[in-house]
């Protein structure tokens, strides 16, 4: 079994939070790592882990092993047109590797022939679902300023700000390269939300719908948040756009603060409770107030 087709496996083993799991493969790479985790090779303990904390592991992994079965995945994502990318192959987003908790593989459906731009030549734009008006409108500039500048916008395709950007994008594009690539938070198969669908279908027309999460796998509230660090490692700069003091949105910028990525948030109201979360990040010192994608454009150059 090659480290393609483990690493296939172990997406649909392990969460993309899985500490016991990502230090078994840190340790004894892909193949023996899914050997050991589907009872195939006897358990031992590893520097990074007890013996007991991998009994509770093989626990919690167990319903899972019935259902590892990656030569279907990979026919599955191939039938919808895509494939699956491993650190080492010439696609792989190498911005992916200052995460410390990097995925084992990336699922993709679209145009991979433009490839995934490095993150000196991409932008996250994200917000809250419930965005207002002045959002939309924002985050419509912005995404259709840095498509013109040939820059690609990287969003979650969730309703609200991630919507407006990926449209903007999409308007804005210059047709060289993708103009904006989307990261979900389950599998492949079904874009999710499927009010979104017909969005996803226009974006894979010069660009990408990509997850860790093998198909078939549903999208969680914990794998949204983990979703989020693929986010800000595809990205140079995350633009929080709106964003409520508790919005999903400040965890991508969190991540992106993390692996030294610039930061950016656009102010609100005063009176906007959708613009808290932004000026929180203002207020502690962990954004750069930006206003156009001219700014964007120059942050990322920096």
């Amino acid at each position: 079994m090659n480290d393609r087709i483990a690493r296939a496996a172990l997406t649909r083993l392990f969460e993309p939070g899985d500490r016991v799991g990502r230090a078994l493969v840190g340790r004894l790479g892909a193949y023996a790592a899914l050997r050991l985790a589907t009872g195939a090779q006897t358990v031992h303990a590893i520097p990074e882990a007890t013996v007991e904390e991998l009994s509770e592991a093989l626990r919690r992994w167990a319903p899972r092993v019935p259902e590892v079965d990656p030569e279907k995945d990979l026919a599955t994502i191939e039938r919808l047109g895509g494939g699956f990318l491993i650190p080492g192959d010439e696609r792989w987003p190498e911005g992916l590797d200052d995460l410390p908790d990097a995925p084992y593989g990336l699922w993709y459906r679209g145009s991979i022939d433009n490839g995934i731009p490095a993150p000196s030549k991409c932008v996250a734009l994200t917000g809250s679902r419930d965005s207002t008006s002045y959002g939309a409108s924002v985050t419509g500039d912005m995404a259709y300023g840095l498509a013109q500048r040939g820059i690609c916008v990287i969003s979650g395709l969730a309703y609200g700000i991630d919507a407006h950007a990926h449209r903007a994008a999409l308007a804005g594009s210059q047709g060289e390269g993708p103009a904006t690539l989307a990261v979900l938070a389950g599998g492949l198969d079904r874009d999710y939300p499927s009010g979104n669908a017909d969005l996803a279908a226009a974006l894979r027309g010069n660009g990408l719908t990509l997850s860790e999460l093998p198909p078939g796998s549903a999208p969680t509230r914990h794998r949204f948040l983990q979703r989020n660090r693929i986010i800000a490692a595809l990205a140079g700069v995350t633009c929080v756009v709106e964003a409520r003091w508790r919005s999903g949105a400040l965890n991508t910028a969190h991540h992106a603060e993390t692996i030294a990525r610039h930061v950016a948030a656009v102010p609100g109201s005063v009176h906007s409770a959708n613009s808290a979360g932004c000026h929180r990040l203002l207020k502690e010192g962990a954004a750069v107030l930006v206003s156009d994608a001219a700014e964007l454009a120059e942050l990322l150059a920096d």
